[in-house]
């Protein structure tokens, strides 16, 4: 799975399964954009690559608190912590300002999920991976994977 590929899973179990092997592409510094309509499967994708980052917590959706952080254990058995933003209850992207949005759109030595980031309008990453979540024509779903900015250093 490259930037550029478009991946069929069937079901919910897949997706979740996706995400698991979809998190060992990623590095610390890492920014997800997890696009696609209501009941796509974006929190089941988040769910997935949590579980492949270690995380051990239950992950669901922040529709109310906008983010959650987890924590987790990457490929070297060191601690990496996973912010979990959902921006679907934004009504407007400048009410981003006063959630210290910034630190999870360069997340340092943590990665970042964010679901539904077209909510936040123009105020994207300089470098992220954009996974769009289509409904296929089998009844499941299809992730289309691309990569913009270039990629995270660390892991």
């Amino acid at each position: 799975m490259t930037p550029g590929d478009t991946v069929e899973v069937p079901d919910a179990a897949a997706m979740r399964a996706f995400g698991q092997s979809f998190a060992d592409r990623l590095r610390r510094g890492d920014v997800v954009l997890l696009h696609g309509d209501l009941g796509a499967g974006k929190t089941t994708l988040a769910q997935g690559i949590a579980e492949g980052l270690g995380v051990r917590d239950p992950v669901q959706s922040p529709t109310f608190s906008i983010i959650a952080e987890h924590d987790g254990v990457d490929s070297g058995g060191g601690s990496i912590r996973l912010f979990h933003l959902d921006l679907y209850r934004l009504i407007d992207p400048l009410e981003l300002e006063g959630l210290g949005y910034e630190q999870y759109l360069d997340p340092g030595d943590a990665i970042s999920i964010i679901e539904w980031p077209e909510r936040a309008g123009d105020w994207l990453p300089d470098r992220f991976w954009l996974l769009k979540i289509t409904h296929a024509p089998s009844d499941g779903r299809r992730i289309n994977l691309s990569r913009h900015g270039g990629a995270a250093t660390g892991r």
